[in-house]
């Protein structure tokens, strides 16, 4: 989950929330010059994030306050197989741009740890064969992913309020074309992306929050029972090209 602290205590936004978000900026692009197969790329955008389960596990750090996704220690390998196998059932686009984020997500850690190594290495196996029978190049499939990272950053970015004061630019990632996209504050609150990539020039897009005014929980019992009482709001961020 991501969590920011509040003056009155914590905001919670759901890895699942968070990525549903992403699949609502993913269907503003404009797709005139590129078709990434629009309606699979965003059920794996929407479906990226189904591992974090915020109510199973620990969620808590050592102070007892909730654990935000950065603090996070890594999920097994066993869970990571599954996450991939079940993407497959949506079919082998989705199941590809899954199993290409948790290899972006691992990048690096088979160098000391060889089931990850043999993970990572499973993965871009299926990943070439599904190219292969869906008849589309590695380059393709990049762009694609690309592509979801982008969306699912740029999320992220809303849903930490990351955003910067006074006009000042905060990078997003390189988007599928190369180019490299920047997101800052209008003088009227709206947001802006340059340069715009969207095929509206003003849309609105939101995600849901809950708030808690406890600051400390004894238990990953009492965490999950106070977020399922917990008041929740809508966020929304409207951007507008500039």
């Amino acid at each position: 989950m991501i969590v920011n602290l509040q003056d009155d205590g914590w905001e919670i936004i759901y890895h699942r929330a968070h990525a549903l978000l992403a699949a609502q900026i993913a269907g503003h692009w404009d797709f005139s010059k590129q078709t990434y197969r629009l309606y699979e790329t965003i059920a794996a955008i929407t479906h990226h994030d189904h591992l974090e389960k915020e109510w199973e596990g620990d969620q808590l750090t050592e102070a007892g306050a909730p654990l935000d996704f950065t603090l996070k220690k890594e999920s097994p390998i066993e869970q990571l197989s599954q996450h991939a196998d079940e993407a497959l059932y949506q079919g082998r686009w989705v199941a590809m741009l899954i199993s290409m984020h948790l290899c972006f997500l691992n990048q690096g850690k088979g160098e000391d740890d060889s089931k990850m190594a043999s993970f990572l290495k499973e993965q871009r196996q299926r990943q070439a064969q599904w190219q292969t029978e869906l008849d589309i190049t590695q380059e393709d499939a990049e762009k694609a992913y690309t592509f979801m990272r982008w969306c699912d950053r740029l999320s992220l970015i809303l849903s930490q309020r990351q955003i910067p004061v006074g006009g000042r630019q905060l990078e997003i990632t390189q988007g599928p074309d190369g180019r490299r996209y920047s997101i800052y504050e209008l003088d009227s609150g709206d947001l802006s992306v340059t340069p715009w990539p969207f095929s509206c020039e003003k849309f609105t897009v939101m995600v849901d929050a809950s708030y808690l005014s406890q600051l400390k929980f004894n238990s990953n019992t009492a965490l999950t029972k106070a977020l399922m009482d917990a008041p929740r709001k809508t966020l929304s961020w409207t951007l507008k090209k500039a």
